[in-house]
């Protein structure tokens, strides 16, 4: 016999006993037997009551209600029988317990709520009950248990939740967690569903098999014009945007209101034909590389606060004639821009910082006539490396050796990518190959190339983009055509899965995606080069609280 059985075959010998009462009568002057019961000095059972029975003396130590009538415990049911040591259920026909049913019973040492038809627990239901050392809500019609309800049982020794439904998803995770770690001896029963968890004992489940928190983007604000890209950045310690608008000729820079709580204009770089603006903070310095059609692009820069951006460098107008992408990236500790060009007449082109207090100048030009559509600097085992998409040829993987960056080798199986971008998940670097119809792609390095993970079907997609939030290592792959879809990395499984469609409102063409985090709140960016930039809010919501 289990220690378990044991301890509750003695409590109903106990019961006996009381019941018994050593052969002691009811004394009325201190309360009235109720019809359906069987008293004696110290204890009563109640057969078949219509309700919870009444007139007892506050002297009570136990009581058993069998079979019943009884349809919900409410709170205060026994409010009249503080002395109560021993409360016994069974056979009966209630379904609910409701918050603070065992009201001003601190004595009560055992509870035995067993063999009902009790479905649902309120989860303040066993409030107050500090003395309480065994519980049982075995057979029952349980298929969940609220959170918190053993708070407070600091007492417990023996607990027995045997024989119920329950269904072993996110609302009993708290359980599987609370398992291993209370000091009382448990019998938990097993799961009733959902069918790969049928039959498994509720001690040896994982929890870390239990997946209760989802992700959602939900729209926040549309902000004016298209735009062609988004960046986001830290300058002195304020979070900041800007956006690329071709239409409007104009880098626009955004910043939080704290007392709107919205995202409004700070400042503007006229920029007609502009393609990207990308930001550079050094200390209380900024940077700003605006690349423009027609050899027009040039290096903005801001002293420091207080003072307004002003042009301070035309950047090589004989090889940038129509740049698509730029990036940052650092190279021997000094930072670097580098610049795509998709005409054959200019060339991709490095551009360096030349020491402190210095401009840029042009550190190496790329290959040319493969029209560069994008590029994307990465680390591969420690090494600088640039990813260069071409509307030519298959991506290019460039390593920095010496001074300048040469070829590595080029991406297997992967014609015709507009655009990509990369993402680190512990030791493995993964690539996401835009490709504006059939599949894009997702790539791992296996050390000397990359080769194909996962292929998602794409229709009329110019961004495939991954970004991490708050620990949640997303990927969004737009659409010109269709809706923008999140995926999620799975890392059980090595792939992305599907989490949501981008919207309402849903992304006209997007071409950019960025992440900001301002004020304990984090927003994701859609750049769109058909309509207007559309904010939405990264919200996570807990399955099992």
């Amino acid at each position: 016999m289990g220690g378990l059985e044991g301890a509750r075959l003695l409590l109903l010998l106990l019961l006996l006993l009381l019941l018994g009462g050593a052969g002691t009568a009811w004394e009325p002057h201190k309360g009235k037997c109720p019809p359906s019961c069987s008293c004696t000095k110290d204890s009563a059972l109640c057969n078949g009551s219509p309700q919870v029975p009444e007139g007892f003396p506050p002297t009570l130590l136990s009581l058993s209600l069998v079979r019943s009538e009884v349809t919900q415990l409410t709170p205060g049911s026994f409010l009249e029988v503080p002395s109560l040591h021993l409360l016994l259920f069974t056979a009966n026909t209630f379904s609910v317990i409701g918050d603070d049913a065992f009201a001003g019973l601190s004595y009560l040492q055992y509870l035995f709520i067993e063999d009902n038809h009790i479905s649902s627990i309120s989860k303040n239901a066993l409030r107050g009950l500090r003395s309480l050392t065994h519980l049982s809500l075995a057979n029952n019609h349980l298929q969940t248990l609220p959170k918190f309800l053993f708070r407070g049982l600091e007492t417990l020794s023996h607990v027995d939740l045997r024989g119920n439904p329950f269904l072993c998803d996110c609302r009993l995770l708290w359980l599987v967690l609370w398992l291993p770690q209370v000091n009382a001896s448990v019998g938990a029963g097993a799961c009733a569903g959902p069918m790969p968890l049928a039959n498994r004992q509720l001690q040896h489940l994982d929890p870390d098999t239990f997946h209760c928190r989802t992700v959602e983007l939900s729209w926040f604000q549309t902000l004016g014009e298209p735009a062609l890209g988004v960046e986001t950045f830290s300058y002195l310690g304020e979070p900041h945007v800007v956006l690329a608008q071709p239409f409007a000729g104009r880098c626009l820079f955004l910043v939080w209101d704290y007392m709107l709580q919205r995202f409004r204009p700070d400042e503007e770089i006229p920029a007609p034909s502009v393609v990207a603006c990308k930001p550079l903070v050094l200390g209380s310095r900024l940077f700003v590389l605006v690349a423009r059609l027609w050899g027009g692009s040039q290096l903005w820069s801001r002293p420091s606060r207080g003072l307004r951006l002003s042009p301070s460098q035309a950047l090589a107008p004989e090889l940038l004639l129509k740049p698509n992408d730029a990036e940052l990236l650092w190279l021997d500790g000094e930072p670097c821009f580098v610049v795509a060009e998709v005409s054959k007449a200019g060339r991709t082109t490095l551009l360096c910082r030349d020491g402190p207090g210095h401009g840029f100048y042009t550190r190496q030009s790329l290959h040319a006539w493969h029209r560069d559509t994008d590029a994307e600097p990465l680390e591969l085992a420690g090494e600088p490396h640039l990813l260069l998409a071409s509307a030519s040829q298959r991506p290019v993987l460039y390593r920095w050796q010496r001074g300048r960056f040469s070829r590595r080798t080029d991406v297997p199986e992967a014609e015709d990518v507009y655009a990509t971008r990369h993402f680190q998940v512990g030791g493995d670097v993964f690539v996401c190959l835009t490709r504006y119809l059939g599949d894009s792609m997702v790539m791992r390095w296996d050390g000397s190339m990359f080769r194909l993970l996962q292929a998602l079907p794409s229709r009329g997609s110019l961004i495939f983009q991954p970004l991490l939030i708050a620990g949640d290592q997303l990927v969004l792959l737009g659409s010109d055509f269709t809706y923008s879809l999140v995926f999620q990395y799975e890392s059980d499984t090595g792939l992305l899965k599907l989490l949501q469609e981008l919207g309402p409102p849903v992304p006209s063409a997007p071409r950019a995606f960025s992440f900001i985090s301002v004020a304990g709140r984090r927003f994701l960016f859609t750049a769109n080069f058909k309509g207007p930039t559309q904010v939405y809010q990264h919200l996570i919501q807990d399955l099992s609280a």
